[in-house]
């Protein structure tokens, strides 16, 4: 009796040594993901802020209505900033019916259990790795050279789309998977079809989250530069885009360009681009928030 009595006092112990010993390591972690998290913060202000003063002075309208020039004090970003309008406008309506469709047919129509839907998973989740610049070499054979879109706004717009179609597929499947069961019975026992039943209730049910995948992914896109200079994207564009198979540029590179010069003007200018870059992909950002909480406030 006192033998399991000594027993027992020893297991009590250790267990409390080992639950002091996890709690230990449980705050350690936390700190260090604290630290992290606050350092890539600090950092990120700071970049800000030193874009901000460098730039602010050099941002008017003369700036966002003049074309690039060679000479510092007449450059401007229109060109630029018109061409990524082109290019993310027409990635969007390519990629956003094209991922949520796939992700429909993924989630409510193919069999799950099949070899094909597996290998198909797999692929799409390897997608999502790869380096922006094999998109880009992709793009040049396939759109560039085999289907003959040249160096256009096309070209670019179909690459991104590749690029974003992994990330819209994967976040639109979780959004689908989100949505109760008993909806679809529901809808199921007043006599709706199976695709009355999706676009009644499934889709209007995940709308929030394809939203939110969107917009991670569109805000990919609007920051790519690889890919575009693969297929064609200029650095210098001195005329507007009249339509998808004009040359183009967009901002990230035309920003690239002015912070590869020599001159300290140019390093300035750069920065206002930056500027103009965020606050181009913050209202897309705004618009996508402001519709998907539109679509939650009326779901709730």
């Amino acid at each position: 009796m006192d033998f399991s009595i000594e027993n027992k006092i020893d297991l009590d112990n250790n267990l409390d040594k080992h639950l002091k010993t996890r709690k230990l390591k449980n705050t350690i972690f936390h700190l260090l993901l604290l630290l992290t998290i606050a350092f890539s913060i600090i950092m990120l202000a700071l970049l800000l802020l030193q874009v901000l003063s460098t730039g602010l002075k050099y941002l008017d309208w003369d700036f966002i209505t003049s074309m690039p020039s060679r000479f510092p004090e007449k450059a401007g970003i229109l060109s630029a900033l018109v061409g990524s309008i082109w290019t993310i406008g027409l990635t969007a309506l390519i990629a956003l019916p094209l991922g949520v469709g796939t992700a429909i047919y993924l989630e409510e129509y193919i069999n799950k259990k099949t070899l094909f839907n597996k290998i198909l998973l797999i692929n799409i989740s390897n997608l999502s790795g790869v380096p922006s610049i094999v998109y880009g070499m992709l793009g040049l054979a396939v759109f560039v050279r085999l289907f003959e879109f040249e160096r256009s706004i096309l070209s670019g717009a179909l690459t991104m789309a590749l690029l974003i179609l992994p990330t819209i597929i994967v976040s639109s499947q979780e959004a689908i998977k989100s949505v109760p069961n008993s909806l679809k019975e529901g809808s199921y026992a007043l006599g709706m079809t199976k695709w009355q039943t999706i676009t009644g209730v499934v889709l209007p049910y995940s709308l929030p989250g394809i939203l939110t995948g969107s917009i991670l992914a569109i805000s990919r896109a609007m920051g790519e530069a690889a890919p575009l200079i693969m297929v064609g994207a200029a650095g210098f564009i001195g005329f507007l885009p009249d339509g998808p198979m004009d040359s183009f540029t967009v901002l990230p590179i035309q920003i690239y360009n002015w912070t590869s010069r020599p001159q300290a003007e140019f390093q300035n200018i750069a920065a206002a681009g930056i500027i103009v870059l965020m606050l181009l992909l913050l209202s897309a950002n705004a618009v996508a928030i402001i519709l998907r909480n539109k679509y939650q406030n009326r779901m709730d």
